[in-house]
């Protein structure tokens, strides 16, 4: 039996990620100082004996009494982009700054104390705003290091320096993954991104706020799909080293997603075209996932109407 780390476990893809696991018979370590994360994602993991949850900020010493671990997914930050969010990078600018690099730094020297498996789970955002697509691994990015999404892209670029060095000059079995967007239920109610917040407005039968014109593009992948590419990437015995994006690579503008909403909940919702685009707002985004289909096998295959289906019931249980 495997012991496997899970920081960020108790939020949204972290708590799928967990119950995936759990499924193919893992010991899980969940770590979590429940920030962002939810005890309501975890609840049901919970009675199940293989599961632990440690309630701990990944910056600072914690307890952890065990004689081996094998992997470790870093998943553990602030994740939300939304000025308007108490639980956005921008609210949490300190935390989110140190979780990617202090954190990744603690968790890295875990790793190689107990040669496990290291996976730190990066971001799209590390590309900015994007002057190629779609975007490759070897795209260094168009990123402002002072701009308002700094704090977290920065953040996350560092993390990937520090995973880089420890793979490559402190022999951790270390790999990267860029996560593109990603949707399904868990998602905080409270998180205010675009398909959360369409979804409420839908169902509250309220206008849809699209910022801008809705035709900046995005491509989004359902968090099962997420999950499985997550997995064959961070178990693998032979990609050590690996830089690897995970995405949907199918494109709808905001404006579409909207649409797809409003049909979606059967709501009387009209859209009205509200504000500027936030800065460093990226106008377009889709992974090159090649890579992935190459290394492991790896493409979304869950249909968007379905996907978002089962986020519009998710949100209708709340």
């Amino acid at each position: 039996m495997r012991t496997i780390i899970v920081t960020g476990g108790a939020g949204f893809i972290g708590s799928h990620l967990c119950a995936k696991l759990l499924e193919k018979g893992d010991h899980i370590i969940c770590v979590d100082n429940l920030l962002t994360g939810q005890n309501q994602n975890i609840a049901a993991l919970k009675k199940n004996q293989q599961f632990t949850f440690i309630e701990a900020d990944v910056t600072k010493p914690f307890d952890l009494s065990v004689d081996k671990i094998d992997a470790i997914f870093h998943l553990a930050s602030p994740a939300s982009p939304n000025h308007h969010s108490k639980i956005s990078y921008h609210a949490l600018a300190m935390e989110t700054m140190m979780v990617n690099t202090v954190g990744t730094l603690q968790m890295l020297r875990l790793a190689k104390k107990f040669a496990a498996k290291f996976l730190f789970a990066s971001t799209s955002e590390i590309y900015g705003d994007p002057l190629v697509h779609p975007q490759q691994e070897d795209y260094q990015g168009n990123v402002s290091s002072t701009g308002p999404r700094s704090v977290y892209d920065e953040a996350k670029r560092f993390g990937e320096t520090l995973t880089a060095y420890f793979g490559r000059d402190q022999e951790v079995d270390a790999r990267i993954v860029r996560i593109f967007n990603t949707y399904g239920p868990n998602m905080r109610s409270d998180d205010k991104r675009m398909i959360i917040n369409f979804i409420l407005q839908a169902l509250a039968g309220e206008p849809i706020t699209v910022y801008g014109d809705g035709n900046q593009t995005r491509s989004l992948c359902y968090v099962d799909d997420l999950v499985a590419g997550l997995i064959s990437l961070g178990l693998n015995e032979e990609l050590k080293g690996s830089i690897v994006n995970l995405g949907a690579i199918e494109e709808h503008s905001v404006k579409e997603y909207a649409e797809i909403i409003i049909k979606l909940t059967n709501s009387n919702s009209n859209i009205e075209f509200s504000e500027e685009l936030p800065k460093d707002d990226p106008v377009r985004r889709k992974p090159d996932i090649s890579r992935a289909k190459n290394l492991i096998d790896w493409s979304p295959n869950t249909p968007l109407t379905q996907g978002l289906q089962k986020t519009v019931e998710y949100f209708k249980s709340l």
